[in-house]
C-alpha cells in the first residue's frame, strides 16, 4: 500500500510540473519552449518555418562608413552573430601549388604561379587579401572581401575600382558580414538583399529566377572578370542559361576590347603566347546547372537550423560542409534515403580529383610542347594560332572544373564534361604539334 501511495504521488506531481511547464510555455511564447522540450526525432529536423525572424530597429553604425557592422548587431541578434564568428574557427589552408605542382606551369605568367591557396573562412577574407603574394594591380581585388568595399562602391559609383588597393585596403574595416548579404537591415524578417551592383547590372530581372540565398551566396562564389575600360567587377552571362562554360567560354572570346582585339583574357602566357583566361570559382554557375537547385539553396546545404537553450531556432551562420554537420546531413536522407552520403560524396570527389589531376598534368606537357614550337620559330604563325586556341579552350575548361571548391558534389555531371572536354583537347593540340 505504500508503494502504492508513493506511486500516486509521482504521478500527480509529474502532472502538475507538466501544467506548469505548459503554463509558463503560454507566458513566454509557447512555441520556442514547447520546440526545445519536444523530441524532435518524432517530428522530424527543423526547418525555416520553425524560425521566428525579426523586425528590430537598426542600431547605430560603429564603423566610419556607415556600415552597420556584425558588433553592432549581436544585441539583437546574439546566436548568428556568435555562430559568424565562428567562421574563424576555419584556419586549415592547402597549398594548391605544393599539392598539384603542374600549376605552376599552367598558371606560367600570372600571379597564381605564385601563391594559390584554398580559402580560410569569411573571418580571414580582408585578412588574407592583405597578404597574398599575388600583386594587386586595383582596389577591385576587394570587391568580395570586405562589405566596406560593397558600399564604398555602391556610395560613390564604378570609379571606386580603378583606385590604388593600399589607399582603399586602408579604410576598410571588416570582412565578409552582415552587410554583405543583408544591407544594413541584417535580416530583418529574414530578409535578404543583394548588395553587389554588378549583380544587378549583369542579371537584371533574371535575378527573380534564382533563390535569394543562393544568389547571396553567388555574389561572391561565381565567375567573373573586370571590365577593360573601368576594370569593374562583372558576371559573363545574363541568365541561369547563359552560365554553362561554353556560353561564358563564348562570351569571352566574343568579347570586343577597347583597341580593337577580339577575345578577352586575363594575361598573355609569356612562353607560348596564349592570351589565356583564368576561372575564378564558379560555385553558383555550378551548382545551379545541377539537379540540386530545384529543391535546395545554399543555405539548406551549408548553414545549419540550430536551436539554443533559450528555445530560440536561428540560421547558424557558420559555414560549413554537410559532410561535417549532421544536422544538414541529415536533409540528404528526404531524397536520399539511408545511403551513406558522406562516403557516397567521398568517393565520388576522389574521382574527380583523380582525374583533375591526369588532366591537369596532361595540359602542362602540352604547355611545355607549345612552348617548345614557339622557340624553335618552325611552325607557320597561323598554325602556332590554332594551336594556341585550342590551348587556350582546355585551359578554360579544366579551370573551370578545378577551381570550383567542391570537386564534383555540386554537379559531378558537369565536372567529368569539363574534364573530358579540356582532356580532348589536350590531344588534338598534341597531334597538331606531332606529339
Amino acid at each position: 500500500m505504500e508503494k502504492r501511495n508513493q506511486a500516486a504521488k509521482l504521478i500527480v506531481s509529474g502532472i502538475i510540473v507538466a501544467l506548469a511547464i505548459l503554463f509558463l510555455a503560454g507566458i513566454i511564447g509557447g512555441k520556442d519552449i514547447l520546440y526545445h522540450l519536444k523530441d524532435r526525432s518524432s517530428i522530424g529536423p527543423l526547418t525555416r518555418s520553425d524560425i521566428k525572424y525579426q523586425e528590430v530597429a537598426a542600431p547605430k553604425a560603429t564603423s566610419k562608413d556607415g556600415t552597420i557592422n556584425a558588433a553592432d548587431w549581436a544585441a539583437a541578434y546574439p546566436y548568428i552573430v556568435t555562430t559568424m564568428g565562428d567562421n574563424a574557427k576555419n584556419t586549415y589552408v592547402i597549398d594548391y601549388l605544393e599539392q598539384d605542382p603542374y600549376l605552376t606551369t599552367i598558371y606560367e605568367g600570372f600571379g597564381f604561379a605564385k601563391d594559390y591557396g584554398s580559402a580560410r573562412g569569411h573571418a580571414y577574407t580582408l585578412e588574407d587579401v592583405g597578404k597574398t603574394l599575388r600583386p594587386h594591380a586595383n582596389a577591385n581585388c576587394l570587391t568580395c572581401k570586405t562589405p566596406n568595399f560593397t558600399k564604398l562602391v555602391n556610395d560613390q559609383g564604378v570609379g571606386v575600382y580603378t583606385m590604388s588597393f593600399d589607399e582603399v585596403m586602408a579604410q576598410m574595416e571588416e570582412a565578409v558580414s552582415c552587410y554583405t548579404c543583408h544591407g544594413n537591415e541584417a535580416g530583418n524578417k529574414g530578409k535578404i538583399e543583394i548588395t553587389h551592383s554588378y549583380v544587378n547590372k549583369a542579371l537584371g530581372s533574371a535575378m527573380n529566377t534564382i533563390d535569394p540565398a543562393t544568389l547571396s551566396c553567388g555574389q561572391c562564389h561565381i565567375e567573373y572578370y573586370f571590365t577593360p575600360t573601368d576594370k569593374e567587377t562583372m558576371m559573363p552571362y545574363s541568365d541561369v542559361s547563359t552560365m554553362t562554360p561554353d556560353a561564358i567560354l563564348a562570351f569571352y572570346d566574343s568579347m570586343v576590347l577597347p583597341d580593337g582585339t577580339v577575345g578577352f583574357a586575363d594575361w598573355v602566357q609569356p612562353s607560348t603566347g596564349v592570351r589565356l583566361l583564368k576561372a575564378q570559382h564558379p560555385e553558383m554557375e555550378t551548382y545551379l546547372l545541377g539537379k540540386h537547385a530545384s529543391s535546395l539553396n545554399c543555405a539548406d546545404c551549408h548553414m545549419a537550423i540550430e536551436q539554443a537553450e533559450d528555445g530560440t531556432v536561428y540560421h547558424s551562420h557558420m559555414i560549413v560542409s554537410p559532410l561535417e554537420n549532421q544536422t544538414l546531413l541529415s536533409n540528404c536522407a528526404v531524397c536520399h534515403g539511408d545511403t551513406d552520403m558522406v562516403n557516397m560524396v567521398r568517393r565520388l570527389q576522389e574521382r574527380v580529383v583523380e582525374r583533375e589531376t591526369v588532366v591537369g598534368n596532361a595540359l602542362a606537357e602540352f604547355h611545355n610542347a607549345l612552348a617548345a614550337a614557339v622557340e624553335a620559330g618552325e611552325m607557320p604563325e597561323d598554325q602556332l594560332e590554332t594551336v594556341r586556341g585550342i590551348y587556350r579552350t582546355a585551359q578554360w575548361y579544366f579551370d573551370f572544373c578545378y577551381v570550383e571548391n567542391a570537386e564534383g558534389a555540386h554537379n559531378s555531371d558537369l565536372a567529368f564534361y569539363c574534364l573530358d572536354t579540356a582532356e580532348a583537347k589536350i590531344t588534338e593540340g598534341m597531334q597538331l604539334l606531332g606529339q
